[in-house]
């Protein structure tokens, strides 16, 4: 069901102030900056081998992200895995009881298809589902 982890994604208050720790710091491969209208966010794109971190910075204050800033201050925001099948995966979770935040796929970054689980059900971690096809990042 599960591919790999795809990214982990950091929520922070600003992406120019938080990305010279982790592009110049820990020399992490910086890939871009992309928004993402739909979810109210601006993402600065690193990678590290074949690891990737997503900084996520919200672009409005109804942005989940802004509301987890709020709440928690910056840090890890999500666990993305890869999948091969989203529609499919979103299925066998949902009839096993999951509680899903998407029922659907949506659109996220680099034209990847995404849905998220609910914390509740994944021990405290929120949880994203990705679909990405090859040629996309």
């Amino acid at each position: 069901m599960l591919t790999k982890i795809n990214h982990l994604g950091v929520a922070v208050t600003s992406i120019e102030e938080a990305l010279p720790f982790y592009r110049d710091t820990l020399g992490m491969n910086f890939a871009g900056i992309e928004e993402v209208p739909s979810q109210l966010v601006k993402v600065a794109f690193l990678s590290i081998g074949e690891s990737k971190i997503e900084l996520l910075e919200p672009t409005s204050p109804e942005s989940p992200v802004a509301k987890f800033l709020e709440k928690n201050g910056p840090g890890v925001h999500h666990v993305a895995y890869g999948v091969q099948d989203i529609e499919a995966t979103i299925a066998r979770l949902v009839a096993g009881g999951t509680r899903m935040i998407d029922t659907a796929p949506r659109n996220g970054a680099h034209g990847a298809r995404i849905a998220f689980l609910h914390p509740k059900s994944s021990n405290g971690v929120l949880t994203e589902l990705c679909e990405v096809h090859q040629g996309s990042h």
